[in-house]
């Protein structure tokens, strides 16, 4: 007669979101990575490190040597050069991807593995453009698999916050760049990027819209050279360290469940926006098999079955070789490749994939 029912509603503790997201990603990931899941998983609870993308269009010629000076590199030019005395020593001959691939364009200096040093925080120039732009080195990747050429047409789908829309617009070869993205919020952050990093000229060749990436194709099918499908994902090293809008918050469960549909569906929309013989590369900053080879391997199945597209995966396991020293790659991904946390060289994860529309 005197006992009651505690009320659980009011009483349970709210399990923090990157608990819930660090539970989910040692069942699945534990599974996925096995042995190596320790290490990467120390990683991305660990400071991220960065890499500083120059600004080619800022008057900043001494900051290259600043940087020297304190340790960093540009792991973009050192690459090739590396890979080539790797591949003298196995006496072995330079297979062409490795240097034409590369866009010599880009500049992204880093400091050595194991170095944490900070970047001090970007100045502007004389004529108000800011000298760098501090992002985590591995999501230049894409932007160089991607390898635009001289004039081509340019899609970046899921543009915000805009680091990806910067450094394909450092390659100088855009003929004309559109950078959408569903969130007009986001896109305000696009044009702040693009306001404190471009010059008007330049940025009178970016178009940025606001659509809803899954509609792109009836907005302009089949009329781009390069797009990049950078897509909305569980975003893992966010969620395991950051309370604040954690995608693994209980109330955006079926959110969260729906990613993968939603990654195809933009995916789909990348390979119908592209011209045949145009390159589509599909990016994600997670580990999950489910958001990455998964939604590819679907993706080639749905363009083949539905709308009579053939679509080639391209090789990209020369990055591997190219860029070994700076980021520590996962050797076993069934289709692209993804970088792995480590804590002697804390980048990503990226994950990136090159489809190419025949």
């Amino acid at each position: 007669r005197h006992r009651h029912k505690e009320k659980w509603a009011a009483t349970a503790p709210r399990i923090p979101s990157t608990r819930l997201a660090l539970h989910h990603f040692d069942t699945s990931y534990g599974l996925h990575l096995g042995a190596l899941w320790p290490s990467v998983r120390a990683g991305l609870l660990c400071e991220q490190k960065y890499g500083a993308l120059l600004n080619n269009f800022a008057a900043a010629d001494h900051v290259p040597q600043e940087l020297e000076l304190l340790n960093a590199t540009d792991f973009v030019s050192e690459a090739p050069q590396k890979a080539q005395q790797w591949q003298r020593g196995a006496a072995a001959e330079m297979s062409p991807p490795l240097c034409t691939s590369i866009s010599s364009k880009i500049k992204c200096y880093t400091f050595p593995r194991g170095d944490i040093t900070r970047f001090r925080p970007a100045r502007p120039d004389a004529l108000g453009l800011l000298d760098y732009y501090l992002m985590d080195a591995a999501s230049l990747l894409p932007v160089l698999a991607l390898n635009v050429q001289p004039d081509d047409f340019v899609l970046d789908l899921c543009a915000a916050p805009g680091g990806k829309t910067l450094a394909l617009l450092q390659t100088g070869f855009c003929g004309h760049l559109a950078a959408n993205d569903v969130s007009v919020s986001r896109t305000k952050r696009l044009y702040q990027i693009l306001h404190s990093y471009v010059p008007k000229e330049v940025r009178d060749t970016v178009s940025v819209t606001s659509y809803d990436g899954r509609d792109w194709d009836q907005v302009k099918g089949g009329t781009f050279h390069k797009v990049l499908v950078d897509v909305p994902c569980t975003t893992d090293r966010h969620s395991a360290m950051e309370e604040d809008n954690n995608i693994f918050h209980k109330r955006r469960t079926k959110e969260r469940q729906m990613l993968p549909m939603l990654q195809l569906q933009l995916l789909m929309a990348g390979i119908l926006a592209a011209r045949p013989g145009g390159a589509v590369v599909y990016s994600t900053c997670s580990l999950s098999p489910l958001q990455n080879e998964c939604v590819v391997e679907r993706a080639l199945d749905v363009a083949e079955a539905q709308f009579n597209i053939s679509v080639h995966v391209e090789d990209l396991s020369h990055f591997r070789v190219l860029f070994q020293d700076t980021f520590s790659f996962f050797s076993d991904c069934r289709l692209g490749e993804l970088v792995l946390p480590h804590l002697t060289a804390n980048f990503g994860p990226m994950y990136f994939c090159k489809l190419r529309r025949m």
